[in-house]
């Protein structure tokens, strides 16, 4: 069955103007987004990102592969009309945020009643309701993305195609966007957000792609992609805090006190090993008369699984 966005062993190479030479900016870049879901689109700048994203709108053409998009192949006028899309340098008519929505919801054939009600709407919910008879050239930059979300909601796509819509946004402004995308998400809409801001990808999305240098290097669900299979975590009770040599086991995580302390209270003690150090470790513990309260997977962020992919070029 296919998914809402489809990319089929696509490769795509620009060329250099007064030069044969060519960059490869995708290749065979292979991708299916399931509908309901939050996707995380990520890589460097240059990875290729943006350039996928134009050639699902069709706004190009790839040199090879084929896509489809909404079940249409990619280009098609009438399943861009079931998307809203918002560009990563926002660029709007000047013209008063209410009358620019009812343009833009114009154009993808909404009718006047419903347009005027569906303005109402999104500009409440982007928090711009009172800046509605305001020219839109006027606004700031935060603004100018905010109205620019309101633009790819006006339509009730769908799809949402978002290429960095909080790069212009203040902790706050974040926050309510994050939480438009995921009311978006509980209706029923399909999410493809792209983002350098990898915390808000780790906290709203259900699965994640990272793109390096226009190659898919690592694709799958983010609470598995942040669970390392190489080091655990394990927390102890009743064993001196240095029971572990240094070069086999990491530091142990005891807050305000020294290396070779015992620990006051229940006696808890944390710290990480090599998940081949696993065994050794527990049966350690016990030959000091300790007792095991958990072992765990380390959790890693977002950020430590791109920086290792993208500085390793591994591929999937």
């Amino acid at each position: 069955m296919p998914g809402v966005l489809d990319f089929s062993n696509v490769t795509k190479d620009y060329g250099i103007p007064w030069s044969r030479r060519r960059i490869r900016a995708l290749e065979g870049f292979t991708l299916s987004l399931e509908r309901g879901e939050i996707f995380g689109f990520l890589g460097r700048n240059g990875a290729g990102k943006t350039t996928a994203i134009h050639l699902a709108l069709g706004f190009m053409r790839p040199t090879s592969g084929a896509g489809h998009l909404l079940g249409k192949p990619f280009g098609d006028a009438a399943s861009r009309a079931r998307i809203g899309f918002l560009a990563e340098n926002v660029a709007l008519y000047h013209r008063p945020a209410r009358k620019l929505l009812r343009y833009y919801g114009g154009l993808n054939g909404m009718r006047p009643q419903r347009l005027q009600l569906r303005s109402s709407e999104v500009l409440r919910q982007v928090e711009l309701e009172l800046e509605a008879n305001r020219n839109v050239a006027r606004f700031s930059r935060g603004m100018q993305q905010r109205i620019g979300l309101a633009q790819a909601l006006i339509n009730d796509p769908e799809l949402l195609i978002l290429d960095e819509p909080t790069s212009a946004l203040d902790p706050l402004a974040r926050v309510t966007m994050r939480e438009l995308l995921l009311e978006a998400n509980r209706a029923g809409k399909t999410v493809f957000l792209s983002s350098h801001l990898l915390s808000e990808i780790e906290m709203i999305c259900h699965r994640v792609a990272i793109l390096d240098k226009g190659r898919l290097v690592k694709l799958g669900r983010t609470e598995e992609l942040l669970i390392s299979r190489d080091r655990y975590e394990v927390v102890a009770r009743g064993i001196p805090t240095n029971s572990f040599e240094l070069s086999a086991y990491s530091l142990p995580q005891v807050r305000g006190l020294p290396l070779d302390a015992n620990l006051a209270g229940d006696g808890r003690v944390q710290f990480t090993i090599p998940a081949a150090a696993q065994r050794d470790a527990l049966q350690r513990i016990w030959s000091l008369g300790g007792e095991v309260l958990s072992v765990n997977p380390v959790r890693r962020t977002l950020e430590e699984v791109f920086v290792e992919l993208t500085n390793k070029g591994s591929v999937l």
